[in-house]
């Protein structure tokens, strides 16, 4: 990403209407799998430590980061965040089989080779493990947050469930979220595009007054996309698991 897109997110990640309920959302995804505190997690692709931020406030002991950027490293660390690599997703500095849950939100769209990022993911995950995975949705969304991200791809649920069974992953479950503002989303991005804003990151485009309607907005349509399956939204969220091999019989 931008070295601008860092700073934007270290200062307003931790009221922002976008991170606080995407973690409303993660920490209750996470907490249906019934793992215990003492559980060891990676979180892939950590940049400035939001998701950091909500392992450590529902109560885990034993999680950390990778990230491809000394800059992200360098904003976790100022945050007291807990422990971040500097890694590439493709190539995880970890062993086979250490870790219960790994979280991959909104990074594998950085990478040209999302079949590896993903395989590495696999291969890191304890059988029985857990991803939680999340990725930019809809193409027709491109906008100047995917530029200055330096994104590769948007998905379809299609496209991406492909991928991470390909991976050797099982799909427990996969849904878009943000639907709500799906569409203020797109003509917004339009609006940027014809108009040619200048800007280092959609987060600046937040005024403060509305943040709090945009967080009761944006917790309606978390709380509602895993049982309501809406057929569009700006992500696409999948929960996977690592397979335990069968037992062979003799």
């Amino acid at each position: 990403m931008e070295t601008s897109v860092y700073a934007d997110e270290a200062r307003f990640e931790s009221t922002h209407w976008w991170y606080t309920e995407r973690r409303w959302l993660f920490a209750r995804m996470i907490r249906a799998m019934g793992l215990g505190a003492d559980a060891r997690i990676l979180d892939i692709g950590t940049s400035t430590g939001t998701n950091l931020r909500m392992l450590r406030e529902i109560g885990f002991t034993r999680y950390e980061g990778l990230d491809s950027s000394d800059e992200a490293v360098r904003w976790c660390a100022e945050k007291g965040l807990g422990r971040v690599t500097t890694g590439d997703i493709c190539d995880l500095p970890f062993a086979d089989s250490t870790f219960d849950l790994v979280l991959a939100t909104d990074v594998i769209e950085h990478v040209d080779d999302d079949a590896a990022a993903l395989r590495g993911i696999r291969r890191v995950l304890k059988p029985g493990g857990r991803a939680l995975i999340t990725v930019p949705a809809f193409r027709v969304l491109w906008g100047l947050q995917d530029d200055v991200s330096h994104h590769k791809r948007r998905y379809r649920a299609g496209e991406l469930r492909a991928r991470v069974q390909a991976a050797g992953l099982r799909i427990r479950r996969g849904f878009y979220f943000n639907y709500i503002l799906f569409l203020p989303i797109l003509v917004a991005r339009a609006i940027i595009r014809a108009f040619r804003i200048r800007m280092s990151s959609e987060i600046q485009l937040n005024p403060g007054f509305l943040n709090p309607l945009l967080r009761l907005i944006f917790r309606c349509d978390v709380a509602s996309a895993p049982w309501l399956h809406p057929p569009f939204g700006v992500s696409y969220l999948v929960v996977a698991d690592r397979p335990v091999a069968p037992t062979s019989v003799t």
